[in-house]
Order: structure tokens, then sequence, then C-alpha cells
């Protein structure tokens, strides 16, 4: 199917595009805004577990070793945005604990529609 039909391929393409502009260190760091532990740890395991699987899925049908490997322009492009796009996830995850402690108001809610604003932007996509 990878080989013959250019939907399927097409689809893969896009998976791997995601997977290469995704970030498990950082979706940890939103995973800590979960107060429960437990309930946290039971389903960040269960998405870095489906990340990793489908990350395995993806390297065995098309022989890519790395992501976005058939498409060099994309992948330096994304390489290149994690450093400016970075900085904007930690201040959301703090923006976020603070409003969720009740230090809400509006300049601190507009803080973190900036921020989704800022990284939906960066990784070109809605986040």
């Amino acid at each position: 199917m990878y080989e013959q039909w250019p939907f399927f391929r097409t689809l893969l393409s896009n998976m791997d595009m995601v997977l290469a502009k995704s970030d498990l260190a950082l979706a940890s760091r939103y995973a800590e805004l979960v107060t429960d532990r437990k309930l946290r740890q039971k389903v960040f395991s269960m998405i870095d577990a489906e990340w990793h699987r489908t990350s395995d899925a993806l390297t065995l049908i098309t022989g890519a070793k790395q992501r976005l490997e058939g498409n060099a322009e994309m992948q330096r492009s994304v390489r290149h945005r994690f450093p400016y796009i970075d900085p904007l996830h930690h201040l959301q995850v703090e923006l976020m604990r603070r409003y969720r402690a009740g230090d809400g108001g509006e300049r601190l809610q507009r803080g973190i529609h900036i921020s989704i604003n800022g990284v939906a932007a960066g990784l070109r996509n809605t986040g």
C-alpha cells in the first residue's frame, strides 16, 4: 500500500510530520498539570507507549530511520523551530499552573491565549 497508493503514502507522510513536531519531554511537562499522580502516570504512559508504537510502525513501513528522512528541508525547518517554540511551551505550562491554582485574571488568560497562538504559529498548524 505504501509503495502504490498515494493516499496511504500521504497519510503516513503527515503522520511522520506530526511525530517530528512532537516532543514527549514537553508533553510530560503538560502532564504535570494533572494533580492526580496515578491518573497522570496512567494516561501519560499510554500516550508515551502509543507514540512509540506509532513511530516504530512508521519506521517499519517506510524504512526511514529518522523522522522526515525523505524531506530534508522540512526536517531542518522543524528542528530550527524548537529553540523558539520551547520557551513558549514552558511559559504556557507555568501560566496554566497559575491559572489552575486560582491566580486567574484577564491578564493571565491573555498570556495563555498568546502562548497557544505562538506555539501554533511556530509549529505551523493548530498546535
